[in-house]
Order: structure tokens, then C-alpha cells, then sequence
């Protein structure tokens, strides 16, 4: 994220209510329990340049900042490494869903036959080409996607027709 986005960020949070609910323990098991893990973890996993390079346009650029930097696309829509990082290498190709009930769809070109305009105006009110409507966690995105200016779910749109295609495509 930009230095100033991060700290608009933090600006808003600070007007929001505190919260009354007690904070939990963490519920994770061994070896996440390792805080010296995490340092390890976040070197091996972690990285600072986009996902997406390459010559893009400043529609495609933003919407790179969006989906790569703030919305976090790629943490359900792309597979998952043995250290449960992230594969950059198959960004956007779909993964096994969370809930084990499915997968989550990949976005690449080659999998998403969608226009620009189809995903824009599903970012917008949760409804595919078909009439489908979005369902678990997306309608959650949706319903924060919709609040955006329709220049910045276009610019989204336009970034997934930019994805290189899935190298596990037929």
C-alpha cells in the first residue's frame, strides 16, 4: 500500500467506535505458535513488487493496486504453496475453497470469458452475465466493492483481462 493510503486508513479507524467485545486467544496450533516462524514464513512467502509486471496501462495499473495491494484477491483466488503462502506462479487460477465445500473460481482470461464491463458490473451488484448471483464470502466483497467510484471496479476489471493466463488451464 501507498504511505498515505495506509495512513488515511489508520485516520478513519480512528473514528469508528472501540469495540466492546473482550479480545480471544489466538487459536492456532504448532509450529504457527512460533513467533521466530513467522519471521521465516514472511521471507520465504512475502514480497513487495506486484504479482502482475510488465507493460500495463494506468487503468490496468490501478487496478493492479487495487486487487493485488488492498482488496487481496489473489488470498482465495489463487492456490496455495506446502508453506501456505500464496503461489505467484498460478496468480488467479482458483483454489480449493476454505470451507473444503468447492473452489473458488479463478479470474485469468483464459478462465474468466467475461467482459470488462460483465466484471464491473458484478463488483458492482453480485450478479454474473447469467443471472447468477455471488454467494459466501463475495457477496461480503461485493457489498465493499459496490462502494467504490465505478472508474475503480472498471480499473479492476481491466487488470483481470491483464492476469497472464493460468498455467494450469486446459
Amino acid at each position: 500500500m501507498e504511505r498515505q493510503d495506509i495512513a488515511d486508513l489508520f485516520a478513519f479507524m480512528q473514528t469508528l467506535p472501540p469495540s466492546d467485545a473482550p479480545s480471544l486467544d489466538h487459536d492456532l496450533s504448532f509450529p504457527v505458535t512460533m513467533r521466530r516462524g513467522i519471521g521465516l514464513w514472511n521471507l520465504i512467502n512475502l514480497s513487495d513488487d506486484f504479482v502482475v509486471a510488465g507493460d500495463l496501462s494506468a487503468e490496468e495499473m490501478r487496478g493492479r493496486y487495487l486487487s493485488e495491494a488492498l482488496a487481496h484477491c489473489g488470498e482465495c483466488h489463487t492456490p496455495r504453496t506446502w508453506t501456505g503462502g500464496v503461489d505467484r506462479d498460478a496468480w488467479l487460477a482458483g483454489a480449493p475453497n476454505p470451507s473444503r465445500d468447492g473452489r473458488v473460481p479463478a479470474l485469468t482470461p483464459d478462465r474468466l470469458s467475461w467482459s470488462t464491463s460483465e466484471i464491473a458490473a458484478y463488483l458492482n451488484d453480485g450478479f454474473t452475465p447469467s443471472f447468477d448471483a455471488a454467494g459466501g464470502n463475495m457477496v461480503s466483497v461485493i457489498h465493499n466493492l459496490a462502494n467504490l467510484p465505478a472508474s475503480d471496479r472498471d480499473a479492476i476489471a481491466a487488470y483481470l483481462k491483464a492476469v497472464p493466463p493460468s498455467p494450469e488451464a486446459p
